[in-house]
């Protein structure tokens, strides 16, 4: 194996895992949601099948829409990964422009940042 190869991932390789990512997400939205919608339709959906005195139905709405929000950003995260291959700017860190280490893109094929910047951007935009 070259130091070439070693240091490059595979493109072809984590294209088609992003892919089948995709579509198991959205498989996956369409299922609990019985097709996929936007957000917007979702919490309207939520909000109008319950009465909002019921505590418990609340929390569950609650709950449901936190999934969608998380499905939503994780969907958005994979598509503009393939859209920064189709560009051929994958792989590069948004922040300091070096190239993410194949190992982080491997283990994470949405990588925006490589580690020492993610580190930076996470210390400064904590989710409580």
């Amino acid at each position: 194996m070259t130091q070439h190869s070693s240091q490059a991932p595979n493109l072809t390789v984590l294209r088609d895992s992003l892919l089948a990512q995709r579509a198991e997400l959205l498989s996956r939205m369409a299922h609990e949601r019985g097709g996929v919608v936007g957000r917007a339709e979702v919490a309207a959906e939520q909000y109008e099948t319950a009465p909002s005195d019921n505590a418990q139905l609340r929390t569950e709405r609650e709950t449901n829409f936190a999934m969608s929000e998380h499905e939503t950003a994780e969907l958005a995260d994979i598509d503009r990964a393939l859209e920064l291959m189709r560009k051929g700017e994958y792989g590069n860190c948004i922040d300091c422009e070096v190239k993410i280490p194949a190992p982080r893109l491997l283990a994470t094929p949405t990588a925006l940042r490589c580690i020492a910047c993610q580190s930076t951007y996470e210390a400064h935009h904590k989710h409580f």
